[in-house]
């Protein structure tokens, strides 16, 4: 199979690292012109270096009405939306103030409402669109460190299928992906959190997997790379009878025969 999104825009949030910036690069290399966003302008410039392909960003924070603006100032239109933008961290559940618990759901959830409400109608209007989400498995299999983090994952699954539903039969479709533990300059940190000690990094994500994800099926950390591809996949035109779906790319972590 070969996927060619030639002459289409794509716009990736929360793109300077991690996953975002795999989606970005496979975009990309897929023909697309792909939109970078961030709030550091250096970072992006510095990840628009690595993208094999045509790339520029908005350095913007989209957290904010007025960096959403900023953005949609930019870049108008779009036919591809990733929206990964996204934190977490580890917290006692019953320490997480409303303040963080707003902060999550502003972050998370109202970021990617906003960008699609705004992108959506040009995708129905043209007859074509790729609308996604970078959801997890913590929005099906709540973890107890970050509980805050799991609800507004599974908020995600919700708009998702929302706005699915909303472009039926206009050729636009809409999608999630539950990403799995994922390999990050964040989860790294995250990892260190959770794994005591000065542990050489494989041994510390070894003891990660086994004492705090012991039911992934992959028994390690999955790579960007392996989530972008998926994503790349669900842009493009092969994956047009897809929409409405939370698609598993877990490494088998949530224990259930459906995705």
């Amino acid at each position: 199979m070969r996927i060619d999104l030639t002459g289409k825009t794509a716009v990736v949030t929360g793109s300077s690292q991690g996953i975002g910036l795999a989606v970005a690069r496979g975009l990309a290399a897929a023909g697309a012109a792909v939109v970078l966003t961030g709030r550091s302008e250096e970072r992006l410039r510095e990840a628009a270096g690595t993208v094999n392909g045509q790339a520029r960003w908005v350095a913007a924070d989209l957290t904010s009405e007025q960096g959403t603006a900023r953005l949609l100032e930019a870049v108008p239109a779009a036919d591809v939306l990733v929206n990964n933008l996204g934190i977490f961290g580890a917290a006692d559940p019953l320490t997480i103030d409303d303040d963080e618990w707003r902060r999550y759901f502003e972050t998370n959830v109202l970021t990617a409402v906003r960008l699609t409400r705004h992108y959506l109608p040009g995708m129905v209007e043209r007859g074509w669109g790729r609308v996604q989400y970078v959801s997890s498995d913590s929005a099906v299999v709540t973890p107890a460190e970050m509980i805050h983090y799991g609800v507004s994952k599974t908020a995600l699954l919700a708009v998702h299928r929302g706005f699915a539903k909303a472009a039926a039969g206009t050729g636009v479709t809409v999608n999630s992906v539950l990403a799995g533990p994922t390999h990050t300059g964040g989860v790294e940190e995250f990892v260190r959190q959770l794994v005591p000690g000065d542990l050489p990094w494989e041994q510390a994500q070894q003891r990660f997997m086994r004492e705090h994800r012991p039911q992934s099926l992959l028994q390690r950390l999955i790579e960007p790379e392996e989530i972008a591809n998926m994503c790349c996949y669900l842009a493009s035109p092969l994956a047009s009878a897809t929409t409405g779906a939370a698609v598993r790319v877990d490494g088998g972590y949530v224990d259930a025969i459906l995705p």
